[in-house]
């Protein structure tokens, strides 16, 4: 048996006073029951679930390095925390794998869920594969022909790894129709990527030894396409992750 509020019996609904006036107002415990709802069709992955900014393990490797990820971490805790109020629409963490981004997104996402908004989590290589799906396939999943849909509805979209599926026609088409759709439509973004970008402060040609070809860097405009990446940096606070110890090896050894 469900346990029973205390403070409204279950109505949803409390009695408040103020300047010896009585009124009704909404109990706490819609929104914390609404937030779990939330939380539950955001379709966060089991390894995500309990992400938060409390959680977020630092690194210790160097002192230069954890100054770094304090502010990385206070940005994007700001961010969730002046959500829908903030100066960006969205919020774009860039950095090598292992960094810490989907933990701090996804902890970005709920905390913005616990204010009563609602979110949703797509991988973006898993995304583009159920659109796909959807599209060749007269008999695919109803769930599969609505993930276009959702992405660009989501009142919150996180999209993860973004930029990880091989550049074509249809996958910048289908990129830029959904970043377009939500910029214009101030619909927030939360993304993260591997990938670099010359105006984030990434160089794009790696050095190369005496000898050797000069190593040109993948960048985030050649897989999404230059407009979906002018309307990414448009709407969204762009974070560069500092480099540091993988961030699951870390996990690991603080268990």
């Amino acid at each position: 048996m469900a346990a029973v509020c205390p403070e409204c019996n279950g109505t949803g609904w409390k009695i408040v006073e103020r300047e010896e006036i009585s009124g009704a107002e909404r109990c706490d415990c819609v929104l914390v029951e609404r937030a779990q709802r939330l939380e539950s069709e955001a379709q966060i992955p089991p390894l995500y679930a309990n992400a938060s900014f409390d959680n977020f393990l630092l690194t210790r490797e160097n002192p230069i390095a954890y100054r770094n990820m304090q502010e990385v971490l206070l940005t994007v805790r700001n961010f969730a925390r002046e959500y829908p109020h903030g100066r960006h629409g969205g919020l774009l963490l860039m950095g090598e794998p292992g960094t810490g981004k989907t933990h701090l997104a996804v902890a970005a996402l709920r905390a913005i869920m616990a204010k009563g908004f609602e979110g949703l989590y797509f991988d973006f290589q898993n995304l583009l594969d159920r659109i796909r799906s959807s599209f060749s396939n007269d008999e695919s999943r109803v769930g599969d022909k609505e993930a276009y849909r959702d992405a660009m509805e989501a009142e919150v979209l996180l999209l993860d790894d973004l930029g990880a599926h091989r550049m074509s026609d249809w996958v910048e088409d289908t990129v830029t129709s959904i970043i377009t759709y939500r910029c214009n439509n101030r619909k927030s973004l939360i993304a993260t990527t591997n990938l670099i970008d010359a105006e984030a402060g990434y160089a794009t040609v790696q050095r190369a030894e005496p000898g050797k070809p000069v190593d040109y860097r993948t960048t985030l405009s050649e897989r999404i396409g230059p407009r979906a990446r002018s309307r990414l940096f448009e709407m969204c606070r762009v974070v560069r992750m500092p480099l540091v110890e993988d961030y699951r090896l870390r996990k690991q050894g603080a268990q």
